[in-house]
Formats: C-alpha cells, structure tokens, sequence
C-alpha cells in the first residue's frame, strides 16, 4: 500500500489541545455494520459477562528536561532509552558535539556520542546524577506532549492513564485516558475480566512514515511484557476480547502464537499495516483518532479494513470530533474478510 492511502485533511480547530473532564465525558464513535455516537461512559454498554478488556499498563516518564550548555545555549532533551553505555537522548540545540557538558539544574550531562538513527537530533549521553535517573525525572522533569499540543498541562497525572503502573513510556497510550476507576469497576463488576499487558511506547511509534511504499517503513523496537497470569486470563475469554489502543494490540499480536496469547519479556519491531493477517483473537479495539500517515493510523486500518476506517474519520471530521491525543475515542470491530 501507498503513504497517500493514508493521508486526510483535518482542520486545526480539531486537534484537541486539553483533556476533557471528567475523562470519560469525551465523545465515542462507535464503528459496527454501522457508526453510532456516544459519550465514552456509555462504553460498559458494548460490555458483556464473559468478556476480557485488556489494557496498557505503561507509565509515562516525564522525560522531557529543559537547560542550557556550559556555553548558555538553550537546549532541550528528551530521554528516550537506556543501554549499558549510556543514555539515548533526543536533543534540540545548536551546535550540540561529542563531549558537550549539558546542565538541567540539578542534573549535569555529557554528550558521547552522535548516533545514527532514522530521527536526527539522536545522542548517547551520560547522565552524571546519584540515585535513580528515572526517580530524578519524576521530580525535574515534564511530560513529553505531542508537538500539535500548544498548552502546557497543568496536572502531569493527566497525561497518565489511571491503571498506568510500570514506568517506561516517553508518550502515553492515549485510548486509555478515557478510562477512570469507577468506569473499569463498573465494566468488571458486568462479569468482564480486565487483563494489563506492557508496551512502552518509544520514538517509533511517531517516527514518521517517509517511503511512499509502507512496507519499506523500518519501526524502532518498543518493550513488551506480559505475566503468564495475564495470558491466561486473555486465552480463557469466553466472550469478546477488546483491546484498549493500538499497543496493546501490538502487544498481543507480538505475543501470539497459534492463537494463544505467551509469556512474554522483549522488544517488538512489528509494523502492522494492510494487508495484515491478526494472530490474536481481538474481536474489537478501543482507539483515539490518529495523524495522516502515521502507523497507527495503518494498524486501525489493517484492523478494521482502510476504506471503512477513512469513511469513519469522514464522518469524525463532518460532526467536529476532537481529533489526537487528548481527543475523542473510537470503539471499532474487528473486519472480517
């Protein structure tokens, strides 16, 4: 498939720049042999006893840090992984160079190295801080918000799903910011069981798509975790399995094999696109509406068929829903072909 199979006009009034409060007021289309529109509170309504609802339990880590070099040249850093020679850290700065001292208060750092990645700006660091850096990050750093997000977020935790527990994500998985904890009772208190898996959600996931032939696309590695508990509770599904956002899909297909959800510890370079034959038994995905070209909006498609999903977003941008990260959601079907 092509890039421009891909692409739609959106008008910037559309990007939803807040959260809506509470969270789960936002609106939600949902797409079936038809499309209805709700609010997201009536989402324990497409909920049966029987059913598994499985979630992202990622955090996001406030990874982004705003300083200067010994030099007093504004810079800004977002640290995206950790390897054993160091930190990997997107940087945006004038003349940043091998052996550049950086300074974000408290926090001093040295550049290593300049490396090869498909984004430039890419840097190994070495962060020069006693104690945890991530434990440092919670206090000195701010939330990584999408670029198309103009306002700053007053409430860090509104950039957090409620259920997020296990750190390592530079963005959140949006669809689950709709969720709060009375909303996920109620679900489970139908007879639903709620199953979390991990996907730390890296670069990758918003690199952008340049070849206009999709599948010459190369996705970065992301983190994947799922406890055997977990597994089990998603194989044993009697009813529909419905799967919060497009990492947790991405979670389940990387940890399927012969239909049946595995124990799983590792990275994922899956790239899910049309034509894409589903490994796991998804019956349906809950999911925000995404940016032209972007590989989520190719994981939907192949999800949910391309022609029926742009036909969706058509309808999304004729009654004004708020598009993004801090936009309305999406409950849609599985096609089947």
């Amino acid at each position: 498939m092509k890039l421009s199979d891909f692409d739609y006009h959106l008008p910037k009034e559309l990007i939803a720049q807040s959260p809506l409060e509470p969270r789960d007021s936002s609106r939600l289309m949902v797409v079936g042999s038809g499309i209805e529109h709700q609010l997201f509170s009536d989402i324990p309504d497409h909920f049966e006893k029987g059913d598994t609802l499985v979630l992202n339990d990622s955090r996001v880590i406030p990874a982004k840090l705003l300083g200067k070099k010994s030099t007093g040249g504004q810079i800004e850093a977002l640290v995206v992984s950790k390897s054993d020679a160091g930190y990997e850290c997107l940087i945006r700065g004038k003349n940043i160079r091998e052996g550049t001292k950086l300074n974000f208060g408290e926090l001093e750092a040295t550049v290593l190295q300049i490396l090869e990645r498909p984004n430039t700006n890419r840097y190994l660091v070495n962060f020069n801080c006693n104690g945890n850096l991530p434990d440092i990050l919670e206090r000195i750093g701010d939330s990584p918000l999408p670029p198309y997000i103009k306002q700053k977020l007053d409430d860090k935790n509104r950039y957090q799903t409620v259920y997020s527990k296990e750190r390592g994500s530079i963005a959140a998985p949006t669809a689950g910011l709709h969720f709060t904890q009375e909303l996920i009772e109620k679900i489970s208190k139908k007879g639903v069981n709620i199953a979390y898996v991990t996907l730390h959600v890296s670069l990758g996931t918003f690199t952008p798509v340049k070849a206009e032939d999709i599948e010459d696309h190369i996705m970065e590695p992301e983190y994947i975790s799922i406890r055997k508990e977990n597994a089990d509770i998603i194989n044993a599904t009697k009813g529909k399995l419905i799967a919060a956002g497009t990492t947790t899909v991405k979670a389940l297909e990387s940890s399927c094999i012969d239909g049946k959800i595995v124990e799983n510890d590792g990275f994922s370079q899956l790239f899910i696109y049309p034509p894409y034959e589903f490994r796991s038994k998804i019956d349906a995905m809950i999911t925000n509406f995404h940016l032209p070209k972007s590989t989520l909006l190719m994981l939907v498609g192949a999800f949910a068929g391309r022609v029926r999903l742009m036909s969706a977003y058509n309808e999304a941008i004729l009654r004004s829903y708020r598009f993004y990260s801090f936009g309305d959601a999406m409950l849609i079907s599985r096609q089947v072909n």
